[in-house]
């Protein structure tokens, strides 16, 4: 073997000897590569150059960006690179798309005054933006060459400084001019690809370089394909108005299609004529562009029938302007997303799936991925973020296929524009039913043999809300639209037409979802009800002390059952598989057992009574309506009566119920295992009531802190007791609050639905009275009328000390005397009973028990029948019980959190809880709470 292998070198050596000689030579001169030429093959040259490039960069590795969302967005598009994409098509032959945007009055671009102008804490806008981004704060200085220690007098001296830090400042929020600058990346790619795709062609021939991409964008012939391939339409719908009454607005968006060329704006002109002597208005749809001179010049005019505003708003925006978009494809993209342009190259790819094979039928919407931008700072925002990535990865992956019931969920998703143009639009606008339009038009598509696909190699930016005041706001929209859509002639349609399989997959991912969530708390209620009947009534005693006479275990066993309901970590499972799949099993556990500690599972169960509250109230009564969340930047501080404002009759009251209910069934309840079996049995529903009690000042930044909690009882005292009007909002006036509350109940059968629930608080007094001391072994009906005159006496006690009625001097001391007189009889009368009778001290507590429920079931039935309590002048009198209540209600939840603001530790500890992920960045969260304010001791 060995003279083998040494014959085969020799051989080898004697047949290139001479080369080898040659280059030894070669490299001896040091002439080694003088004559190499270069290959004429322009793909082999660009391959060489890269080669060239990865031996001499000087740069290491391990030198990654130090910006967060730099490192994010590089690792998503190189993992993208490896997804199965389809090959994209020259420029010249991919499909033209349109992009477009509906907006109505939001923040285009912030002003000098909205960024300097203070909070309450004395935080500026600019000033929260310069902690939460610090270094591209610092970048921002070096690119217009200013100090990092320069002053605002020194920031703001120059015109275009200020116009730049505008723009700086409306990139970090969910602004108009954010979502265009994102949307233009898309222009800029195809340009890009267009002049390397030009220059690739004449590198063949050699007269250019193919990798050269100077000056691409004022190349004439990329910008004139780009214009070809790509528009851009934001549908103003009031533009026209704002630049009458010359509104900073208007300014605004003109400024933006002057930055933006291909930018387009179309909006509704109103115009008054006169014909015959009368005027008549006219409406206009426009479309324009700005021209050289600054200023819009008009594309096309189509005049309109009449008025188009006759639904909801924002699909009426968007069916106005469709007509102006171009292309085999339409992106919907909300006024509170964001692009990338590294995404925006892929968009060649993304429109090839129109001619992909994704089963039986053609694609007719494209889905497409979105990133929460807003999932940063606080835990809450942070909650919503990973939920919602959660649900746009894992989630419509799984709906697109296999079970093939993805619709459309928001406007990052592309539309086969011939398709839906051809039958019917993309946007039904009827009032109220089609509140949430969004997944209408997957309805509509599905309906009409379309097929709805999902893709994950491209991704969109969206901004979403980061208080609790907004998150609920926006659930309950939500949920109100998933009402509507129970009462809609489009699901029906597709529960008919649907197989069995894809009939109950469509069903359990839209309003499935929110009726088992609703069928969750109600299970809760029927459980609570039930222990509290067998607990007054002795059934439960009773039937325990036959089991065990007979050793009946099943029937211990059923009895003793503990129940246990879907709160907050379960409506968390899709995020935990989604953190699984996406960042692997060790950092899925970390951020899992990080989310509780920051009391997430407080978080989901509180929004699953936000879900339940507002879907069940649209099925009892319709009427669901747009909620406008606001996009701004939520760290401050908000006040104890706008949070009792928004939640009272969501959760505090709901909470409220459960508490009462769990009372009773510890006073009157027969437990077999005493105080464990007691906790086993009711932990959960304790930790429902008190999470719907305060979870919004739990998730309330500085809810902790005295001089707030001074500040916010102030605040609420005089909201509580100042008398509305005309004119009068529910933000000022506990009345007008209390007026607009009712307002969803309109309808007679709404009124007998609301007196039939109502009627189950009369079940607490019927069964306590019977459990006094004073009443013994008595069962008769009389006790009950006993009860209800005591009851009857104690309201009108209480409309003698509360009657205050512009009177004359004489009768206010006649008016004085009787209030005393009713005070000392009820006091003596108290006094007899306890002394001639069995009632003892407890029952006194029992009574207020049994009068607090009572009361509300009777206030409750006379607020469904407002016009009828007004025919028989009881109104005043109802509305003075119902404030007494709210008061009530009101100091149960104020006193804890004001005994816990006595501790400055709890403020610190719930600082980090809310902003754990601020802290983990490093960011000066605490400046921004305490802000400039001397009050505050943050």
């Amino acid at each position: 073997f060995s003279l083998i292998f040494v014959n085969f070198v020799n051989s080898i050596y004697r047949e290139h000897y001479d080369t080898w000689n040659l280059l030894s030579k070669a490299r001896t001169e040091g002439r080694l590569f003088t004559n190499l030429k270069w290959p004429s093959d322009p793909e082999l040259r660009t391959q060489i150059k890269r080669l060239h490039s990865l031996l001499t960069i000087k740069d290491s590795a391990a030198n990654v960006p130090t910006n967060f969302e730099a490192r994010r967005r590089l690792e998503f598009f190189t993992n993208s690179l490896f997804m199965d994409m389809p090959a994209a098509k020259p420029v010249r032959e991919m499909m033209s798309f349109s992009v477009f945007t509906p907006y109505y009055s939001e923040i285009v671009l912030y002003s000098m005054s909205e960024l300097l102008k203070k909070n309450e804490d004395g935080i500026s806008t600019l000033f929260y933006l310069q902690k939460i981004y610090p270094d591209e704060w610092k970048n921002f200085l070096a690119r217009i060459g200013r100090d990092e220690n320069s002053t605002d007098t020194e920031l703001f001296d120059s015109p275009a400084d200020i116009l730049e830090l505008r723009f700086w400042a409306s990139y970090r929020g969910q602004t108009l001019a954010r979502t265009v600058r994102g949307m233009m990346y898309y222009r800029k790619a195809i340009m890009l690809q267009s002049y390397l795709e030009r220059g690739t062609a004449e590198a063949a021939v050699g007269t250019k370089d193919a990798t050269n991409t100077q000056g691409f964008e004022l190349s004439p012939e990329a910008r004139a394909q780009a214009d070809l391939k790509f528009t851009y339409v934001v549908t103003c719908q009031i533009y026209g108005k704002q630049k009458e009454e010359q509104k900073p607005e208007a300014t605004d968006i003109a400024l933006l299609m002057q930055r933006n060329e291909a930018l387009r704006v179309a909006f509704i002109d109103e115009v008054e004529t006169l014909k015959e002597g009368r005027v008549q208005r006219e409406f206009f749809s426009k479309l324009v562009k700005a021209d050289i001179n600054g200023k819009d010049k008009e594309i096309y005019s189509i005049k309109l029938p009449g008025n188009p505003k006759i639904g909801e708003g924002k699909p009426e925006n968007q069916n106005h302007a469709i007509v102006f978009t171009r292309g085999n494809a339409v992106q919907t993209i909300d006024m509170n997303q964001d692009n990338y342009f590294e995404e925006a190259l892929k968009m060649r790819n993304l429109l090839e799936e129109f001619h992909h094979d994704h089963g039986i039928r053609p694609p007719t919407i494209l889905g497409v991925r979105e990133h929460v931008f807003t999932g940063s700072v606080s835990s809450l925002a942070s909650f919503m973020s990973n939920q919602e990535t959660s649900f746009v990865t894992l989630g419509q992956r799984v709906l697109s296929n296999p079970l093939k019931v993805r619709m459309h969920y928001g406007h990052p998703d592309v539309f086969d524009r011939v398709f839906h143009i051809t039958r019917g639009g993309i946007s039904k606008a009827s009032r109220v039913i089609n509140i949430s339009e969004d997944i209408f038009a997957g309805f509509n598509s599905t309906l009409r043999q379309g097929n709805i696909t999902h893709h994950e190699y491209i991704q969109v930016g969206k901004g979403r809300d980061v208080g609790l005041n907004q998150i609920a706001l926006f659930e309950g929209k939500v949920a109100g639209g998933n009402g509507e859509q129970v009462l809609s002639r489009d699901v029906f349609r597709l529960g008919q037409l649907f197989d069995f399989f894809r009939m109950m997959s469509f069903y359990f991912t839209t309003v499935g979802y929110y009726f088992c969530t609703m069928l969750t708390v109600l299970t809760v209620y029927v459980f609570l009800y039930g222990k509290a009947y067998l607990a007054l009534s002795g059934v439960g005693e009773t039937i325990q002390e036959r089991a065990q006479i007979l050793q009946n275990t099943a029937l211990s066993a059923a009895l003793n059952t503990q129940f246990l309901f879907q709160i907050g970590i379960f409506t968390a499972v899709p995020m935990i598989l989604g953190f699984i799949l996406e960042q692997g099993f060790l950092k899925a556990i970390v951020s899992f057992v990080t989310m509780q500690l920051q009391l997430c599972s407080v978080f989901f169960t509180f929004s699953l009574g936000t879900k339940t509250h507002y879907f069940g109230r649209t099925i009892l009564h319709g009427g669901a309506r747009y909620q406008a969340t606001g996009r701004g930047f939520v760290v401050r501080h908000i006040r104890f009566c706008e949070n009792y404002r928004l939640y009272s009759r969501s959760h505090f009251v709901k909470g409220l119920e459960v508490v009462v209910l769990l009372i009773v069934y510890l006073a009157y309840g027969y437990n077999e295992g005493g105080t464990l079996s007691y906790i086993l049995l009711t932990v959960s529903s304790w930790f429902m009531a008190l999470s719907w009690l305060y979870a919004p000042y739990l998730f309330n930044p500085s809810g902790f802190e005295w001089q707030k909690t001074v500040e916010d009882f102030r605040d609420w005292t005089n909201w509580l007791l100042y008398r509305g009007g005309i004119g009068v909002k529910g933000e000022e006036s506990w009345e007008a609050w209390w007026e607009e509350e009712l307002a969803h109940i309109r309808t007679f059968s709404g009124r007998i639905m609301e007196t039939i629930l109502s009627l189950r608080f009369f079940i607490f007094q019927y069964g306590i009275v019977y459990k006094l001391d004073a009443q013994g072994n008595n069962t008769s009906l009389t006790v009950s009328a006993a009860f209800i005159i005591s009851l009857v006496a104690t309201v009108l006690c209480f409309q003698v000390f509360t009657f205050s009625q512009k009177i004359s001097v004489n009768f206010q001391l006649l008016l004085r005397f009787v209030q005393g007189v009713a005070f000392l009889m009820a006091i003596a009368g108290l006094a007899v009973a306890v002394v001639f009778t069995n009632l003892s001290v407890p029952d006194i507590f029992a009574g207020i028990l049994a009068f607090i429920p009572t009361g509300w079931g009777i206030l409750s039935i006379a607020a469904a029948w407002k016009p009828l309590m007004k025919k028989l002048g009881l109104w005043k009198s109802i509305r003075s019980i119902a404030r007494l209540y709210d008061a009530g209600m009101g100091m149960i939840i104020f006193i804890p959190i004001a005994l816990f603001s006595w501790f400055p530790f709890v403020s610190t500890f719930q600082t980090r809880l809310m902003f754990n992920q601020a802290f983990s960045r490093g960011l000066e969260i605490s400046l921004i709470l305490a802000g400039n304010n001397p009050n505050t001791s943050l």
